[in-house]
C-alpha cells in the first residue's frame, strides 16, 4: 500500500526504533510538538513569566481545534480535561422537572458516564444503551432511547474500547426532535475523523489532545453551539469564565458569552503550547485524508488479523469504526508490556490489545503488530 504521508514519518523519531500504534492512548512524539516544549521552556528560563505568551498560546490552541471541527474560536472553552468539560456541561443543566433522564451508552468511557451518575442526587435518572462489542446498530440504539424525558444524550464518537462509530448527525437530530441536547465525547475520533459541527449540527463536544491530536495531557477543548452557550449557567467555573477575568472582583460573578463561559481557572499554559504544535500538524494534513487512509490501514488490519487466528473485537466493516482495531488478548496487560519489548507499543484495556495507528504509519507497521501479537499468543 502507497504511503501518502511517508515524507511526515521523520518527524516522529520514535519511528527509527520503535512502532508506535497506540493513538487511542497516547500518540508518538512530533519534533514540531518536542519544539513547542523546548520554546516554551526556554521562554520559562529566560524570561521568568510571560503571561502574553502564555496566553497567545492559549488563543492559538483554541483556533487550531476550531478550526480542524469547522467552529469559530469564540465557540471553544479551554479546559483540563474531558472530565471537566462534561461536568462543567452537567452543572449547568437541570433535572427537577420532567426532563430528569440522562442516555449513554454502556460502551461510553466510564469518567463521563460517571460525571452524569454524580448527578443522581440532583434528580437525574441515567439511562445505559446496552451496546455490544464489535456491533453497529448503537446509533440506532441511542435514538430509540430518546424521549420526552431526555434532558441530555451523551454519546461516544467512537469508542474507546474497540472503535465502533456512533452517527453523531443522527443521534444528534433525535435529541432536538425531542427537546434534549447532545454531548458528544470526540476524545476517540477527534484529529482521526472528519468532524463538522456546523454540518453535522453539533450541540456540545469536547476533545483532549492526547491522543490522535498529538499532544499530551492536561488539556481538553469543549465547543458549545452559540445559542445553546447562552442559556447555559454552569456552576462549575473559575476566573476564566468571567467577561473581564482580570477586573479581580471576588463578589461579582458575571459570566462571559459563548463558550467562554465554561472556561474555569487558569488555563493550561504549557499544554496549549502543545496542542497548538500538535493541532496544527493535523491541520496542514487535513483531517478529510488523514480519515481515508486510517480506513484503508482498518482494512489491513481486519484482513490480516483472522488470517493469524486473532480474535477482532472491533466492528469487521471499516467504515463502522474508527483507526482502533481491539484484538482479544485475556492476558492484554502482559502482552502489552511484551509487545514493547519486540519494538511495538500497542494499547491495553481489559482483555483487548488495540492497534492504533495513526496518519504517521505504514500498512507494514500494522502487518508486522500483528504478527507479533500472534506470535506471542500462539
Amino acid at each position: 500500500m502507497t504511503h501518502p504521508f511517508s515524507s511526515y514519518r521523520k518527524l516522529f523519531p520514535i519511528l527509527e526504533n520503535t512502532i508506535q500504534l497506540s493513538s487511542c492512548s497516547q500518540s508518538a512524539l512530533s519534533l514540531p510538538v518536542k519544539r513547542a516544549i523546548d520554546d516554551y521552556l526556554d521562554i520559562w528560563t529566560r524570561r521568568g513569566a510571560d503571561w502574553g505568551y502564555w496566553m497567545d498560546q492559549v488563543a492559538l490552541a483554541r483556533a487550531e481545534f476550531a478550526r480542524m471541527i469547522h467552529a469559530d474560536a469564540n465557540d471553544i472553552a479551554v479546559l483540563g480535561s474531558v472530565s471537566d468539560a462534561a461536568s462543567a456541561i452537567a452543572s449547568a443543566l437541570h433535572f427537577d422537572g420532567e426532563r430528569q433522564a440522562i442516555v449513554t451508552g454502556s460502551l461510553d468511557f466510564p469518567s463521563i458516564c460517571h460525571v452524569w451518575l454524580a448527578q443522581q442526587p440532583r434528580g437525574a435518572q441515567v439511562r445505559f444503551v446496552q451496546a455490544q462489542p464489535g456491533a453497529s446498530d448503537t446509533t440506532d440504539k441511542v435514538v430509540r432511547a430518546i424521549d420526552g424525558h431526555t434532558a441530555l444524550v451523551s454519546v461516544s464518537h467512537a469508542c474507546f474500547y474497540e472503535g465502533q462509530i456512533v452517527d453523531i448527525a443522527a443521534t444528534g437530530r433525535a435529541a432536538r426532535e425531542h427537546g434534549a441536547v447532545q454531548f458528544v465525547d470526540a476524545y476517540q475520533s477527534a484529529g482521526s475523523l472528519a468532524i463538522d459541527v456546523r454540518a453535522q449540527q453539533v450541540d456540545i463536544l469536547a476533545a483532549g489532545a492526547q491522543k490522535y491530536l498529538l499532544g499530551i495531557p492536561g488539556i481538553a477543548f469543549l465547543y458549545v453551539r452559540p445559542e445553546l452557550a447562552q442559556r447555559l449557567t454552569p456552576s462549575v467555573t473559575g476566573w476564566f469564565g468571567r467577561v473581564n477575568p482580570f477586573e479581580f472582583n471576588p463578589a461579582k460573578l458575571d459570566f462571559a458569552d459563548g463558550a467562554a463561559r465554561f472556561n474555569t481557572g487558569t488555563p493550561p499554559m504549557m499544554c496549549a503550547s502543545v496542542a497548538r504544535a500538535a493541532i496544527g500538524l493535523i491541520n496542514e494534513i487535513g483531517v478529510p485524508a488523514i480519515e481515508d487512509y486510517l480506513g484503508d490501514l482498518s482494512a489491513v488490519a481486519l484482513e490480516e488479523a483472522p488470517r493469524l487466528g486473532l480474535e477482532v473485537v472491533s466492528p469487521k466493516t471499516p467504515g463502522a469504526k474508527g483507526a482502533n482495531t481491539a484484538i482479544r488478548i485475556p492476558n492484554a496487560s502482559e502482552v502489552e508490556a511484551r509487545m514493547l519489548q519486540s519494538g511495538y507499543v500497542v494499547s491495553a484495556r481489559n482483555d483487548v490489545i488495540r492497534v492504533a495507528p495513526h496518519f504517521y504509519n505504514t500498512a507494514e507497521d500494522v502487518v508486522g503488530a500483528l504478527r507479533e501479537l500472534a506470535r506471542l499468543t500462539r
